[in-house]
């Protein structure tokens, strides 16, 4: 039995597939001979695409190296998500941590959403935050407790936003509990306040909901 190569089967599938053809355009066009060879002509480019498109080697070459990239640009897109969340995320200070405060230790003395005064500067504000000790750079709080005060660095710290009907020149602080006392019947003025809450009922201002779950015992 003589051996066909592929380039041989191809020519003899495109002339058993040439007598069915004609059958089919001549009873669907018809007798006009220009017609018929205008619709036998595309049918011939058709073929001859499908042939290049899924008879080439070279073509399901490319195919294949098409595959593995996007496989590969899959493979390594998620590894590197993967280990982006595994990363350390950096530090957060002064009290803007965005993990759960809980549970909440019974020594931490005042709430969020409670407005102050400071004893010393006379300021209001409201807390938006608190630490269970203070949690800042350690070459910021050299200078801010000298040692006869060390000791305050172990007790909670707030995080405020001064009211702005102060006239003081900053716009949030982070003092410790001893700096603080609580205040009634206070509103407080901060271009961020409805950031953090939604309203204030006389006593203290209601958290958002995000910050309701940051702090759910508050």
């Amino acid at each position: 039995m003589p051996h066909i190569n592929a380039a041989a089967a191809l020519q003899i599938s495109m002339l058993l597939f040439a007598l069915p053809a004609q059958y089919f355009i001549s009873q669907w066009y018809g007798t006009d001979s220009a017609e018929r060879i205008q619709i036998t002509g595309r049918i011939i480019a058709s073929w001859s695409i499908s042939t290049r498109s899924y008879l080439s080697l070279d073509a399901w070459a490319d195919r294949l190296k098409l595959w593995l990239s996007k496989t590969r640009n899959w493979y390594y897109g998620e590894n590197k998500a993967k280990s982006a969340a595994n990363e350390v995320k950096p530090r957060s200070y002064l009290a803007e941590s965005a993990h759960v405060h809980s549970p909440k230790p019974e020594y931490i003395k005042f709430r969020v959403g409670q407005v102050i005064i400071h004893r010393r500067f006379g300021y209001s504000g409201v807390i938006v935050g608190w630490d269970v000790k203070a949690n800042t750079p350690e070459e910021q709080l050299q200078p801010r407790y000298p040692p006869v005060k060390q000791d305050l660095k172990d007790t909670p710290h707030y995080r405020i936003l001064i009211n702005k009907a102060n006239g003081f020149g900053k716009s949030t602080a982070y003092v410790s509990e001893e700096e603080i006392t609580v205040i009634m019947g206070l509103e407080v003025y901060h271009p961020d306040m409805e950031t953090y809450f939604s309203g204030y009922d006389g006593s203290k201002y209601i958290m958002q909901p995000w910050l309701k779950k940051l702090y759910p015992h508050d």
